[in-house]
């Protein structure tokens, strides 16, 4: 079972903290780069060989942190449409930023208020296939973030080519 380790009382807290900063700190590194591109347009740009944009990217990370955080563990009433989130051609850059900023928010809310003792039970949605705990979970999508966030940064990258 992923995330069948067990965390000891007194780290708890402060590995939700940490995510917490985390989450904060990757969530500005993400608004940094849809800054950095010069202008609307070239965050859709499709590069060769590359199906997803930067926008795309965007959509789907915001999607992924307000649907397993803000709307399960937050209960935010956030509805995702992941569709959506791949399908979209053109959203300017303050929407998306907009779009960030909610994220951040739900995120903030729903670990600010999330009950450590948690952390060794199961996410309650089996998104592997498999139960995992909400420990593991909460890293991976620190990860999946971090991954899409690297893709984001080099597609800025190879634009100024």
């Amino acid at each position: 079972m992923p995330g069948g380790f067990c965390i000891r009382s007194r780290q708890r807290r402060v590995i939700v903290d940490s995510l917490l900063i985390l989450f904060q700190r990757d969530l500005g590194r993400l608004r940094d780069e849809i800054y950095a591109f010069p202008n609307d347009d070239s965050l859709w740009k499709v590069k060769d060989g590359i199906t997803n944009t930067a926008g795309h990217l965007v959509l789907h990370l915001v999607g992924n942190l307000r649907h397993f955080i803000g709307h399960v563990i937050g209960e935010s009433g956030y509805e995702r449409d992941r569709a959506h989130e791949f399908g979209t051609t053109f959203m300017q850059r303050e929407d998306l930023l907009d779009r960030i900023d909610a994220c951040e928010r739900e995120v903030v809310a729903a670990l600010s208020e999330f009950n450590e003792d948690l952390l060794n039970t199961n996410y309650p949605i089996e998104v592997f296939g498999e139960p995992m705990t909400y420990a593991f979970f909460l890293q991976h999508l620190n990860g999946h973030f971090n991954y899409h966030l690297g893709q984001i940064n080099y597609y800025r990258r190879l634009g100024k080519k």
